[in-house]
C-alpha cells in the first residue's frame, strides 16, 4: 500500500505546475534572481534576464497574479489612454506598448476615450480600482486637473505626445515642429505657393503648424490664414472640408494634414472634386501608418518611429513603478519625411530640366 502511495505522489507531482524553484534549477540561478526578473527589481544583468525569461517559457512557467499583488501591491497592469483607437497611429502604438509590455512581464488595458472629459474620468477611475501599477496618457487628453490629481497621488504616469509645461511628468513625444516643417518645405521646394494645413485642435497639431510658419519665412512665401483650418480628427471631416478648400476662387495646390487619416480625407476630398493626386494636388501626411502604404499613389508622409517610442514609453513607466526615476524626462525623438506618390510640382509649373 505504501508503495502505491508513493507512486501517486510521484505521479501527481510530475504533472504539477512549474514552481519558482523549476525555474532557478533550470535557469541555473537563485531563487532571488528569478524573483528580481519577476518583479522588474533590482540590478540584473541583460544576459541572466534573458535566461531567466527563457527558462520561463519552456517550464510554461507563470507567477501568481494574485499572490505577487499581496506581496508587492503591483497587478503587473498598465493603464493606457488613447483618444481614438481607430486612428492608425494610436492603434499601432498601442500594439507595440502592448508587445514591450508583454516582453516585459506585463499586461495593458486599452481605453479609448473618444476627445470625452467624461469618459477620461470614468476610466481614470476604472483603472484605479484594478489597481494599475500606472497610466500612459496620450495626446487629445482634455482633463488636465484630473492629470494632475494622479500626479498628486503618486500614480507613476508617462504621457505619450502630451506635454504640458505646467506639469512635472514624463513625456514621449515625436518633434513635431520640425516633422511640420519637413512636409511643409517639401512642398515648397516642389514648387507650391498656395499650401493648406488641416489638422486638430491639439497640442501636437498645433506645434505642427509653427513648423508650417517657419518653412513658409524661411522660403519667402506668404501664407494665407484662410489655408489653415482645424476639424475634429476624422476621415468625413477632413473629405468635406478639402471640398470646400478647393471650392475656393483660389484654391490650394497642396495640403499638408496633421495625420494620415486627415490626409486620406484629403485624397478623397479631392477625387469627389474631380482631381487628380499628385497632378492636381499634392498631399502630405503625418505618422507613415499602414494607411500610407495601401492608398494609391502611396503617400508622401512624416514618419513617427512609432517602435521605438512605444519601446521608451513601457521602459521609461517601469522605471518610475520601480521608484528607479528620480528626475523627471522628455524624449523628443525625430521625425523623417517619406516620399512617396501624393507629392509633386504644380501643374501650371514646368518640370525642371535634366541636366
Amino acid at each position: 500500500m505504501g508503495n502505491r502511495v508513493r507512486k501517486g505522489f510521484r505521479k501527481a507531482r510530475r504533472y504539477m505546475a512549474p514552481t519558482i524553484y523549476d525555474v532557478a534549477k533550470k535557469a541555473s540561478v537563485s531563487i532571488a534572481t528569478v524573483s528580481k526578473v519577476i518583479n522588474n527589481t533590482g540590478r540584473i544583468s541583460e544576459p541572466t534576464r534573458v535566461k531567466v525569461l527563457e527558462a520561463m517559457k519552456q517550464l510554461d512557467y507563470r507567477p501568481s497574479v494574485v499572490a505577487s499583488a499581496l506581496t508587492r501591491k503591483k497587478t503587473d497592469t498598465l493603464g493606457l489612454l488613447v483618444p481614438d483607437i481607430s486612428n492608425p497611429f494610436f492603434s499601432e502604438i498601442a500594439r507595440n506598448i502592448e508587445d514591450r509590455a508583454h516582453e516585459r512581464g506585463l499586461s495593458v488595458i486599452i481605453c479609448s476615450t473618444d476627445y470625452n472629459e467624461e469618459k477620461e474620468k470614468k476610466y481614470i477611475d476604472l483603472l484605479k480600482r484594478k489597481q494599475v501599477d500606472g497610466f500612459i496618457i496620450s495626446s487629445g487628453f482634455k482633463n488636465l486637473d484630473l492629470l494632475k490629481s494622479l500626479m498628486d497621488q503618486n500614480i507613476p504616469v508617462v504621457m505619450l505626445a502630451l506635454d504640458n509645461p505646467s506639469i512635472n511628468v514624463n513625456v514621449i513625444s515625436v518633434d513635431d515642429h520640425r516633422g511640420g516643417y519637413q512636409a511643409t518645405a517639401h512642398l515648397l521646394a516642389q514648387g507650391h505657393e498656395n499650401i493648406a494645413y488641416i489638422g486638430e485642435d491639439v497640442r501636437s497639431s498645433n506645434i505642427r503648424i509653427f513648423g508650417y510658419r517657419e518653412a513658409h519665412e524661411d522660403y519667402g512665401v506668404p501664407i494665407d490664414e484662410e489655408n489653415i483650418v482645424k476639424i475634429p480628427s476624422t476621415m468625413d471631416d477632413s473629405r468635406e472640408m478639402t471640398k470646400k478648400l478647393l471650392g475656393r476662387p483660389n484654391p490650394p495646390t497642396a495640403v499638408f494634414a496633421a495625420n494620415d487619416l486627415l490626409a486620406i480625407g484629403v485624397i478623397q476630398g479631392a477625387r469627389e472634386k474631380g482631381l487628380n493626386v499628385p497632378e492636381d494636388l499634392s498631399v502630405v501626411g503625418f505618422d507613415d501608418t499602414i494607411l500610407a502604404t495601401i492608398t494609391v499613389p502611396m503617400l508622401t508622409t512624416v514618419a513617427q518611429p512609432i517602435t521605438a517610442m512605444g519601446n521608451k514609453i513601457v521602459d521609461v513607466l517601469i522605471e518610475e513603478i520601480g521608484g528607479k526615476k528620480k528626475v523627471k524626462e522628455r524624449n523628443l525623438f525625430t521625425p523623417s519625411l517619406i516620399i512617396r506618390g501624393t507629392t509633386g510640382r504644380p501643374h501650371n509649373l514646368p518640370k525642371p530640366k535634366a541636366n
